[in-house]
Parts: structure tokens; C-alpha cells; sequence
């Protein structure tokens, strides 16, 4: 029998690429380990060039130093190539392989890639280590892709684009404002320092932005006065647009989580039919666990006790006649857990997996609560144990005596 041999063109060799590169970020798998290995480059290079712009540093180390920034060219070059390579097919156009590939060659994060290497190469082929020093920023903006804080500090900056447009506004109103109060005071008294309207925009500038560097300052009394006026604002200057950014960023990480963790929610069709303000309900009652590689996170026979979500990772459910696996997206443990029986099967995580676990006390609570969640449960549960066998047809049976028990 002729194996089949994998070609640069294979789809599921593509796709098991672009998995790793976009998705396959838990600890300690492999694609945490290639996300590591490149940040790790990263802060290499930008250290190496930083030091090689110290002429003693550079005459002992240059070779030290060359080497590492060659590494890094190469580095970033495979993950940029593998990216354009592996994008084909996973684009929301499902447009044609070269239309994917340009969608990410002309996005922003394709530009940062491609800048991160390419200028960096040819400069170090020319021998301009000068200029090399300036590029090492490049570099470093890769961060954005694998920091989710970053991605949200710029989305929360986006949002907030027209706000801090008129703070800037604002602040170039009261630097001409200060300055030319200055300047109609100071000019005969300081004309070396405050002759003309840009001298005094230098010291009004400064002096909003509370540094206060000393080399400008007026001698006159209502000059101080006015400096005392303009330390003030300075403080308001700095502190709007700060208050405006870290808002913002909060809201945006809290959006974030919402909308994964909504979305997750709503694929559930116990839960798909209810509004969005009875699933952020549930999600205020979910809490987060992590279990390692071969964890059991239940067996068979234990007393059902949670309904679990995949955020990230991997399970595998052994029940008496089959094997399921269950991924990102995922949930398990709501039939056993609605019927009050026990589990049907052994729960196990086949690598590092993430959970939101929903407790049986806070989820009878919501069947409580909720009586179209209560009506939708049978319908629902028949569905669901065709689908994944949560629950043996003996242990159904048993539910269903317990139910039709008076008082049940």
C-alpha cells in the first residue's frame, strides 16, 4: 500500500497549519510553543539592535548581534510566508485562494509582518546599522498579534478616535491660548525666550504636558500668574484623554469576554431561544476552570453535579458504546445534570482545556426562574442524547420514573 504523500498544495496540511498559527494557542501546545519561540525572538532582536548602536558594545559583540537579528529575519520571513500560504480558505469571503492571500498581505497585520523583516533585511544587507537601530519598532508591533491587551488597547483607541480628536483640539486651543498670553507679557521683558508666538507655544507646551523642563520660564508676576493657570489645566489636559483611554480599554476587554462567552452560550440550544438579557443572566453564574492533560473532569457513575463549556481545548466523553470528542465551542453534562442522574461516562481532557462550569444548584435555579427554559428542557433533552449518548437509555428511563413519581 503507497502511502500518500502530503504536498505543499494538500488542504488538510494547510488547514492543520493555519490552525496552529491562529488558533492553537493553550499552554503548552504547540502552537503556545511557536507564539512563545517568536516573542521570544522578538524581544532578541529588538535588545540586539538596541545594544548594537553602542559603538563599544558593538565592536566586542557585532557578530553576537548579527547573528541574532539574521535569526530573527528568517524567523519572522517563515511566519509570514506560512501565514500568506496557509490563509487560503479561511478568509469569512470564501472568496479564491489568491483573493484570501492579498485580503492578508494588504491587512494591517499582514503590513506589521511584512515590516518586520523586509525593511530590517535589506538595510542589514546594506551594512547601515544606523538605520537598522531605527527599524527595531517593527518588530516589536508583532506583539499586537499575539497580546489580546494590545488588540484592545488599539480597538479601544478606534472607538475612541473622535473623542481624543477633540482633546487634541482642545489642547491646541489652550496651548495657543497660554501662549500668546505669554507672549504679549514676556516679549520686551524676555524677547531671547518669548519674542515670538512659537517661543512661547514651546513654553505653553511644556508646561501643559507638566513637565516643566526649567529652560523657559517668566520673570514677570503676571506671567506666573498665568503659568500657575496653565500648570492647572496641564493637569486637566493629561488627565482627560487618560481617563477617555482606560475606560475605554476596560469596556472593551468586558466587551470582549461578553461577546465569546454570549456567543458561546447562544449556540446551546438549551439556551438558543432565549433574549440576550436571560443569557447574560447565565453567564453572571458561570464560573471558569482549568484541568490539565489526561485530567478526568468526571466519571462514569459520579452524581451529575455541572454543566461544562469548552472556551478552549480538548475532552474526550468515553460512554458504554462509543467514544466522543468534544472542542472549542463545546458544551456536555446538561442532560444528566436536568434529569438528576448520574454520568453516563468518563470525561477526560485530551490536552490543557478551559471551562466555564455551570453549577446543578445555580442551573435548577434558572429552570425555576424561567419557565420557557423549563418547557424548552424535554424537547431539547431527546435531541441532545441522540446526538452526543450524554445519557444511557436505561438512566433516561430512570429519570422519566423519577419524574412521574408524585412530587418528582
Amino acid at each position: 500500500m503507497i502511502g500518500h504523500h502530503k504536498t505543499l498544495n494538500d488542504p488538510d496540511l494547510r488547514d492543520r497549519l493555519y490552525e496552529l498559527l491562529e488558533h492553537d494557542h493553550l499552554p503548552l501546545s504547540v502552537g503556545s510553543r511557536f507564539v512563545r519561540m517568536v516573542v521570544i525572538v522578538i524581544f532578541a532582536d529588538v535588545l540586539a539592535v538596541t545594544l548594537a548602536s553602542v559603538p563599544q558594545l558593538d565592536a566586542r559583540y557585532g557578530l553576537v548581534f548579527t547573528a541574532v537579528q539574521v535569526m530573527a529575519i528568517a524567523v519572522f520571513a517563515f511566519e509570514y510566508f506560512a501565514r500568506l500560504w496557509s490563509v487560503a480558505g479561511h478568509t469569512p469571503r470564501k472568496a479564491s485562494a489568491l483573493r484570501d492571500r492579498l485580503d492578508y498581505a494588504f491587512s494591517a497585520l499582514g503590513i506589521i509582518d511584512l515590516c518586520a523583516f523586509l525593511p530590517a533585511a535589506i538595510v542589514l544587507a546594506v551594512g547601515d546599522h544606523a538605520t537598522l537601530a531605527t527599524l527595531c519598532v517593527l518588530p516589536f508591533l508583532k506583539l499586537v498579534r499575539y497580546s489580546p491587551a494590545m488588540r484592545s488597547l488599539l480597538a479601544a483607541i478606534q472607538a475612541e478616535r473622535r473623542t481624543l480628536v477633540g482633546c487634541v483640539v482642545i489642547l491646541t486651543g489652550a496651548v495657543l491660548l497660554f501662549a500668546s498670553l505669554l507672549y504679549a507679557v514676556e516679549r520686551d521683558v524676555q524677547p531671547e525666550k518669548f519674542g515670538t508666538l512659537p517661543d512661547a507655544m514651546w513654553w505653553a507646551i511644556v508646561t501643559l504636558g507638566t513637565v516643566g523642563y526649567g529652560d523657559v520660564v517668566p520673570v514677570t508676576t503676571l506671567g506666573k500668574a498665568i503659568t500657575v493657570f496653565a500648570i492647572v489645566a496641564g493637569f486637566a489636559m493629561i488627565a482627560l484623554p487618560v481617563a477617555i483611554i482606560s475606560t475605554a480599554f476596560a469596556e472593551e476587554v468586558k466587551r470582549r469576554d461578553f461577546v465569546v462567552t454570549w456567543g458561546m452560550l447562544a449556540r446551546v440550544p438549551l439556551f438558543a431561544h432565549l433574549s440576550a438579557g436571560e443569557i447574560a443572566d447565565i453567564m453572571r453564574l458561570l464560573r471558569a476552570r482549568t484541568v490539565e492533560t489526561d485530567e478526568v473532569l468526571a466519571r462514569r457513575g459520579d452524581t451529575a453535579s455541572s454543566m461544562y463549556f469548552i472556551t478552549a481545548g480538548e475532552v474526550e466523553i468515553e460512554l458504554p458504546t462509543q467514544r466522543v470528542r468534544l472542542v472549542d465551542g463545546s458544551f456536555f453534562g446538561e442532560i444528566a445534570l436536568l434529569h438528576r442522574t448520574r454520568r453516563s461516562g468518563t470525561v477526560k481532557a485530551l490536552r490543557k482545556t478551559r471551562l466555564l462550569v455551570l453549577d446543578a444548584q445555580d442551573f435548577h435555579a434558572l429552570i425555576e426562574r424561567m419557565p420557557a427554559l423549563a418547557a424548552h428542557v424535554k424537547t431539547i433533552a431527546q435531541a441532545r442524547m441522540a446526538d452526543s449518548g450524554d445519557l444511557a437509555p436505561v438512566e433516561l428511563a430512570e429519570a422519566k420514573a423519577h419524574d412521574d413519581q408524585p412530587g418528582g
